[in-house]
């Protein structure tokens, strides 16, 4: 993308709360509307957004393709919008969706499910006796 963004349709109230990239795209999070399940991270520019807001259907910008895509368009794993937030420095959209088939185009549901760095079993801990008897457990027991 260059620097300066194509001519878009955005609301401009919208377009002037957003903070952008230097290669004027913001980080697009998608989850699961019911669930909370986080599925995917896209990229949006303003009218990657607007088309999000007026379709119903998440648009994205493709940074190795330079071109916008629709999430289902090809792979028929579409993204029905339920909301859309900004967070509270405006640099990052939520977008709430109905999910249809797998959210990662290697075909797992989530972009996050294959690759887990950390996860935390309370009740294997608890199990083996690694948590204190009364402990809280969102307190590491050195420092209780």
């Amino acid at each position: 993308m260059t620097s300066t963004p194509p001519p878009s349709s955005l609301d401009p109230e919208i377009a002037a709360r957003l903070k952008r990239s230097a290669d004027g795209l913001v980080p697009a999070i998608a989850q699961q509307y019911d669930t909370g399940e986080v599925l995917m991270l896209g990229w949006m520019d303003d009218e990657a957004l607007h088309r999000t807001l007026t379709t119903g259907r998440c648009t994205y910008w493709s940074r190795s393709r330079q071109e916008y895509w629709v999430k289902g368009d090809t792979s028929g794993h579409f993204q029905h919008v339920r909301s859309v937030a900004l967070d509270c420095d405006a640099d990052t959209v939520l977008v709430k969706v109905d999910q249809v088939g797998a959210a990662c185009h290697t075909g797992d549901r989530t972009c996050f499910d294959a690759d887990v760095l950390l996860k935390e079993d309370l009740e294997e801990d608890l199990n083996e006796g690694l948590l204190e008897e009364g402990a809280d457990s969102s307190t590491p027991a050195s420092d209780q």
